[in-house]
């Protein structure tokens, strides 16, 4: 019988034993002759207290037994259980720090640190020392969801108290509910079946982010939790706002995005968001002023304006400031261990997820001192940075936290800080991230691949993805058609498609194609994606006709499968709109568009980022037919909405300030077609980095209208800036390059420099043998060749990389 139960029936026995005990205690007394009344009284008063003693020590013996059974939970099949093999239900879960909940300072030395003015530390805090828990805003709207079953992903900065959150709300709502909690991704498929298996369960996945990817939770697995009838399921989940915007950072959400992708994508849009705030609302800290008996929640309230609750109660601040302090001291233990943080930090913000290893952050952290000494001795200072880095602070946390292993986690709070602050597009440094490959597993390898690829760097990302298919190739619980293999060299199809190795990234598809048509029927989702990709490499091959049946192909499966207004089937008709387009067939391409844009402002609405690539594609065709009027009206519209929904620098917004700048270089208002690029490409290499392709893009454009304006020199600089850097990152026969060279041609022949006569032939010989001697890109002379890289860039630019 659980202990709870028992608990209840012993409470009714004692109560009438208790009953008895009183009122026998007299009428045994009387029948052995004692008639003093105050005598009668003290003894049933003496056994009234035995019965509340009692009482008070089973209550006690209770709290322990539960205490101590929940200390007997363990690992099994990779998710928390029941010392007896069960899975706990979400009652027999006391302690909100088995969930992840941050500690707080025990209670005695927070009330003596406020006693003395001075940051709490010492003892340890276990759950049973948890702070009261302080009702929030959103409380209400969270238990509704969760009773109402589904996707529920509480969203915030670290430490913000989502998670305390989440577990008070599931005990309110859901103590019967069998709970399932699996310690990493690996554990998903068996976590799943669970949860599957039970007509009442709660998947808690806390810091989502560990469990995205290959082998972790996709939308199929959302979806077969979810649906049907005659259960109630909930996935409730938790993700830091930083890594949110590090998942989602530059993901558009064209057709030719890679399944994996994808599939990341899909399964954040299935869940319904509850974003909780880091700092606490008035009626918040009202509602924490009446739990201010706990002096640790006095404490914060004192600090309330500059911090949140449970980020005061969590040692937040305490911790930042240790680490700040010591990075700006220039040597000793103390610099030492701030670099290590520092180096983890960094790992952390790459994309690394799993528990890092000491020996990879023993061979970077020299990158992080100003004065790097040589390696230390196990006894010497490297030794003494390692005790300053994991000594606990406040009783509560470490900078870095030992798991097992020679291995750390960072405190999560100073990750999120040092994002927040750089952004999610800001670049780790190279060598660290390749250092962080070669110490990665498949997972984390593809985790580092994600965050470069959002982040423009396609080269490392590329490094990055086949590192993580030859670790599941050779992997004897996956191999070279596991699932998630395939999924991973999908993923590498796609970042070399955007290299520019077309050829390399078609064999890849259809490699890729082929081990899926083996093991799943023709209108599989994947397959179809398969063959969406081959479409657009086939498309960028100039092989058109191959590429637009190929469309047609996919989007009758999908209508078949999906629907007509389904959004991967609008999608569809969307790329096959662009091969219109690029086949000179332009009113079709206008009407097909106009019928795409027509069904997603019926079904998603007109401020929906498909609306709007759908009417940033009309734009783009109506530029085509010289109807530049038009063109410049439906961009202006676009480039408004964009900015009220998405902000002014998110890289959507300046994609559509791109495009408008291109539209004034035609109409010849070539001053404003400047300032507009000059205002995108500012905004660019602040948010996306000066090596970023859209940064590249931006810089190619304002060349062009500098030689529009014949300002030579300037556009001469300009275009062997952009060469010399996407030499570098892309490389020499990328198509992006031989554009570069055929734009320094073009402005060296305006210049009547005779070596523009040598520039030609050379760059064209290596067109002819990169592209293709029939691709449109050879047969373009050198001057035209300067505006196909601007119109191809501009096709970058779109809102989603459809058209």
């Amino acid at each position: 019988m659980p202990l709870k139960h028992i608990w209840r029936v012993n409470r009714a026995a004692l109560a009438a034993a208790g009953l008895a005990l009183i009122a026998g205690t007299a009428a045994i007394l009387a029948a052995a002759g004692v008639r003093d009344p105050w005598a009668l009284a003290g003894a049933t008063a003496a056994a009234a207290a035995i019965v509340v003693f009692a009482g008070i020590v089973q209550e006690r013996y209770r709290s322990e037994r539960e205490r101590r059974g929940e200390q007997r939970l363990r690992v099994h099949d990779g998710c928390l259980v029941l010392a007896d093999g069960d899975l706990p239900l979400v009652r027999d879960i006391v302690d909100p720090v088995r969930l992840g909940t941050h500690r707080a300072a025990p209670a005695e030395a927070a009330s003596g640190a406020a006693a003395s003015g001075a940051p709490a530390s010492g003892a340890p805090a276990g759950g049973a020392d948890a702070p009261a828990y302080i009702p929030r805003d959103l409380d209400g709207e969270l238990r509704e969801l969760l009773a109402a079953g589904g996707f529920v992903l509480l969203v915030g900065d670290s430490t913000a108290g989502k998670t305390r959150m989440a577990f008070e709300a599931l005990q309110a709502t859901l103590p019967a509910h069998t709970l399932i909690v699996p310690v990493g991704a690996n554990a998903i498929p068996a976590a799943v079946s669970q949860a599957a298996d039970g007509p009442r369960s709660v998947l808690w996945l806390d810091d989502l982010e560990r469990f995205l990817g290959p082998g972790g939770i996709s939308a199929a697995y959302v979806g077969r939790l979810l649906s049907g009838s005659g259960h109630h399921r909930v996935i409730a989940a938790t993700i830091r706002a930083a890594e949110q915007a590090r998942l989602t950072a530059d993901m558009r959400a064209d057709d030719g995005t890679s399944d994996g992708l994808q599939d990341v994508r899909e399964v954040l849009d299935q869940a319904r968001h509850l974003r909780i705030a880091r700092l606490f609302t008035t009626s918040e800290l009202e509602r924490a002023g009446v739990r201010d008996w706990d002096p640790r929640i006095a404490e914060a309230i004192r600090h309330a304006d500059s911090y949140g609750i449970a980020e005061y109660l969590a040692a937040g601040p305490l911790l930042l400031r240790d680490w700040q302090d010591a990075r700006s001291s220039s040597a000793g233990t103390a610099a030492r261990g701030a670099a290590l943080v520092t180096a983890a930090i960094d790992v952390r913000r790459a994309g690394y997820i799993s528990p890092i290893p000491q020996d990879l952050l023993d061979e970077i952290r020299g990158q992080y001192l100003d004065d790097p000494e040589p390696g230390g001795t196990p006894g010497g200072p490297l030794a003494e940075a390692w005790t300053w880095a994991t000594a606990q602070r406040s009783g509560t946390a470490c900078l870095l936290s030992p798991v097992g292993d020679n291995r750390v986690e960072v405190f999560d709070y100073l990750t999120d800080t040092v994002q927040r602050r750089a952004g999610p597009l800001d670049r780790v440094p190279e060598p660290v991230v390749r250092s962080a490959l070669a110490s990665a597993g498949a997972a984390d390898a593809g985790s580092l691949a994600r965050t470069a690829y959002n982040q423009g760097r396609w080269q490392l990302a590329a490094d990055a993805w086949r590192i993580a298919c030859r670790l599941l190739a050779s992997d004897p619980g996956a191999g070279q058609e596991h699932p998630d293999t395939v999924t991973t060299r999908d993923n590498l199809a796609l970042v070399l498609h955007d290299l520019g190795r077309l050829d390399e990234a078609e064999a890849e598809i259809r490699a890729v194609l082929e081990i899926r048509q083996r093991a799943l029927g023709p209108d599989h989702p994947d397959i179809i994606g398969s063959r969406s990709n081959l479409a657009l490499v086939l498309h960028d091959q100039a092989r058109l006709d191959e590429a637009a049946a190929e469309i047609r192909a996919v989007l009758a499966a999908r209508q078949r499968v999906l629907g007509s207004d389904h959004p991967d089937t609008l999608a569809s008709r969307s790329n096959l709109a662009r091969v219109l387009r690029d086949l000179g067939r332009l009113d079709e391409a206008e009407a097909e568009i106009r019928a795409v844009l027509a069904a997603r402002q019926r079904v998603l609405g007109s401020d929906h980022p498909d609306t709007l690539a759908s009417r940033n594609n009309l734009a783009r065709v109506l530029r085509r037919l010289g109807r530049l009027d038009e063109a410049e009206a439906e961009h202006r519209a676009v480039l408004a909405i964009a900015v009220r929904t998405l902000g002014p620098d998110h890289p959507d917004t300046l994609g559509s300030r791109g495009d408008l700048a291109g539209v004034l270089r035609d109409l010849g208002r070539l001053d404003e077609a400047e300032a507009e690029i000059r205002a995108v490409l500012a905004a660019r290499q602040l948010v996306l980095g000066p090596d970023h392709p859209d940064t590249l893009a931006s810089r190619n454009n304002l060349a062009r209208v500098l030689r529009d304006l014949g300002w030579l020199d300037e556009a001469e600089a300009e275009v062997r800036a952009v060469l010399a850097i996407r030499q570098r990152v892309l490389g020499p026969d990328h198509p992006d390059t031989l554009a570069s060279r055929g734009n320094l041609a073009g402005v060296l022949q305006d210049r009547g420099r005779l070596d523009a006569e040598a520039e030609h032939p050379a760059v064209e010989a290596v067109r002819s043998l990169v592209l293709g001697p029939d691709h449109p890109g050879t047969l373009a002379d050198g001057l035209a060749n300067a505006d196909a890289d601007a119109d191809a860039r501009a096709d970058a630019e779109m809102i989603t990389n459809e058209g």
